[in-house]
């Protein structure tokens, strides 16, 4: 398995994979971007996330993290935000997951690596979980969208 960070000529594989994690996580109601929107976001002049790729040995596209950094005043350390990690059905148990998210530490360095799981997706709870990741105590996610 080989994790490399994604170009513009990954779009198309970016895009089938987010709506993938979207169908997956039943909140296909949410997508709101056209690929050349989400394009721009991520390959544009100035992109605001960066993605991984993980591929087989054969090329084919075996899962993504979108990720940008983050900082904690409490630390003076930068850290690693994971906005998205999915690896579809087919290619689970193959090593994807586990390779991204180590790609994600090594860029981290001495920061931290965080995101957030949806309570009920057991599956991804249970992996993050063996690799030792723990939910952080005390701490709830709030959003706010101005007009919704």
């Amino acid at each position: 398995m080989q994790v490399r960070e994604a170009g513009e000529a990954d779009l198309p594989a970016v895009c089938r994979l987010v709506r993938g994690l979207a169908e997956y996580e039943q909140l296909t109601h949410q997508l709101g971007w056209t690929d050349e929107e989400l394009g721009e976001l991520l390959f544009g002049a100035d992109p605001v996330a960066r993605v991984l790729l993980a591929e087989l040995d054969s090329g084919q596209v075996a899962g993504l993290a979108i990720w940008y950094r983050t900082f904690s005043t409490f630390t003076a350390k930068t850290g690693i935000w994971v906005e998205d990690l999915f690896v579809p059905a087919e290619y689970r148990g193959m090593g994807a997951g586990t390779a991204l998210l180590e790609r994600l530490f090594e860029l981290a360095g001495d920061g931290r690596v965080e995101w957030s799981v949806l309570n009920w997706n057991a599956p991804a709870i249970r992996f993050y979980e063996s690799l030792g990741a723990r939910p952080v105590d005390g701490w709830t996610v709030y959003r706010w969208v101005r007009g919704g």
